[in-house]
């Protein structure tokens, strides 16, 4: 009698690094942060009348000192969730949870890009690389290290740094980062995180009380969630006046858009599933926050370019 053995080869597909970095580095977070960045920095140009030549080297600077900066926050933020993310379904093919990027690896990848966009930056103003020291160390450690696992406000802390990036824009132009229109750009980031991050925090509950994350749906309830998401959103609308001044038509659509999504939060909360719901309110938070700091980009380029 003979025994046939049949060998069956197992090829693996090819691991492309640029996918590995993308993720690594949490490019999507990248892009959406760059523009805000680049909201401040429009903005700080048009209200002091800067040309856009003037500036040029500034604004190159400034965008790339921030992906760089922004993306050594995610390498970090990556290195210390990779237990947690293991167990939440959208982060545990990453490649920090996998393997495929040691500790060592990521945190020499991280330390040079953070160095090399603060340098970046502070070659733009020293202004500039101090914000975004800020803005990473406020998402890496009193966010990441302090706050993530332990209360539920740590999207409030979480939302300090998320904040950061139409700061290191405009101080990439001008040093007086107090200016009215900055701190409205800054607050309008600030307080529309909160009702976007409880969004995720509902379509994501089981996830989080799965990893043992304190999100305020998982401790509080979904109903004392979307109690504060409507607060916050009553405070968004309200960020609508600080815009008046700089433009009023920019003012009138956050107010507008706040008061659509406070409708929406109420009406859908009642009539949808919570997911659902949830979701909605998702997306909208998205192209509210999108069309926002389109008109601030579009409005101060455009005013600069023709005027």
């Amino acid at each position: 009698m003979q025994i046939q053995s049949n060998t069956v080869s197992i090829q693996r597909a090819p691991i492309s690094i640029t996918k590995v970095l993308f993720e690594t580095i949490k490019i999507g977070i990248i892009k959406s942060n760059l523009i805000a960045m680049i909201a401040g920095l429009s903005m700080a140009l048009f209200v002091h009348g800067i040309p856009l030549i003037d500036k040029i080297g500034n604004m190159t600077l400034a965008l790339i000192g921030s992906s760089l900066v922004i993306g050594a926050a995610g390498i970090f933020n990556n290195l210390y969730d990779r237990d947690i993310d293991r167990l939440m379904e959208r982060t545990k093919n990453r490649p920090t949870v996998s393997g495929i990027i040691d500790i060592r690896i990521g945190l020499i990848i991280g330390i040079w890009i953070a160095i090399g966009g603060l340098v970046t930056l502070y070659m733009a103003s020293p202004l500039s690389a101090f914000m975004g020291f800020l803005g990473l160390f406020l998402y890496v450690v009193p966010y990441t290290m302090w706050t993530k696992r332990k209360t539920i406000y740590n999207t409030e802390v979480g939302s300090l740094s998320g904040a950061i990036p139409p700061l290191i824009g405009w101080s990439a132009i001008s040093p007086d980062i107090l200016h009215p229109h900055a701190v409205a750009l800054f607050l309008l980031m600030l307080i529309w995180q909160m009702p976007h991050f409880y969004a995720i925090g509902i379509r994501r509950m089981e996830e989080y009380r799965a990893a043992n994350i304190p999100m305020l749906p998982v401790v509080k309830g979904i109903r004392r969630t979307y109690v504060q998401m409507n607060v916050y959103l009553v405070a968004l609308f309200l960020v609508s006046f600080l815009f008046w001044t700089f433009n009023p038509y920019i003012a009138a659509a956050n107010a507008l858009l706040s008061l659509v999504w406070l409708i929406l939060s109420i009406s859908g909360y009642r009539r949808k599933q919570e997911n659902k719901w949830a979701r909605s309110m998702f997306i909208f938070s998205l192209n509210h926050i999108t069309v926002l700091l389109m008109m601030v980009v579009c409005y101060s380029l455009g005013a600069l370019l023709l005027g």
